[in-house]
């Protein structure tokens, strides 16, 4: 695995440990297995970001905490330069730019995701999270499974959907899709 994901499954049972959970407390609180925690904790597995996020929200830290081990600390305005958010590259397949990383308490989590394209035979990574989502394809075409649906969104299009409904996405054409997703 690589040296970020590490770096968050470090940060991830440190601060488990700082509140004195256990495997299963803390699957309670994030509706999983407390074998995924265990996994996930080990660095040796990829983190779904939908796992950052519940983690997050149960525990009331902000995401990028999580992501870049900062803590943030602007609460009036916050900018991020062309290429420059916080990045997490979670497989070669997918990269998260957290693009308030800096901002204290967000009410909302907008990243870039780039995700680079796979064989077509190989399926959709399904993931669920807490609250709503919304992407828009700056490039690309995608397809986006929710709730076993399959939307097929082209540059400039756009989709707003409840979080809770399993959902996954995969590059389409052999091209890298870069779209902006804000988690709400």
């Amino acid at each position: 695995m690589n040296k970020q994901i590490k770096q968050i499954a470090e940060r991830l049972k440190g601060l488990r440990d700082s509140l004195d959970l256990s495997y299963e407390e803390m699957a309670d609180r994030c509706g999983k297995d407390p074998y995924e925690i265990e996994l996930y904790e080990s660095g040796d597995a990829d983190i779904p970001m939908s796992y950052l996020f519940d983690v997050a929200q149960h525990l009331k830290i902000d995401t990028s905490t999580l992501l870049s081990g900062d803590e943030p600390k602007m609460s009036a305005y916050f900018v991020t330069r062309k290429g420059k958010g916080v990045s997490v590259e979670r497989t070669k397949a997918y990269k998260y730019q957290a693009l308030a990383a800096g901002f204290s308490k967000c009410k909302a989590n907008p990243f870039m995701v780039t995700v680079h394209p796979k064989p077509d035979d190989e399926p959709v990574y399904q993931n669920t999270h807490d609250g709503q989502e919304y992407n828009y394809v700056i490039s690309g075409r995608m397809l986006l499974q929710i709730n076993g649906k399959d939307i097929v969104l082209e540059e400039g299009d756009s989709i707003y959907f409840d979080a809770l409904q399993p959902h996954g996405m995969k590059a389409l054409d052999g091209q890298t899709v870069q779209f902006l997703a804000i988690i709400i």
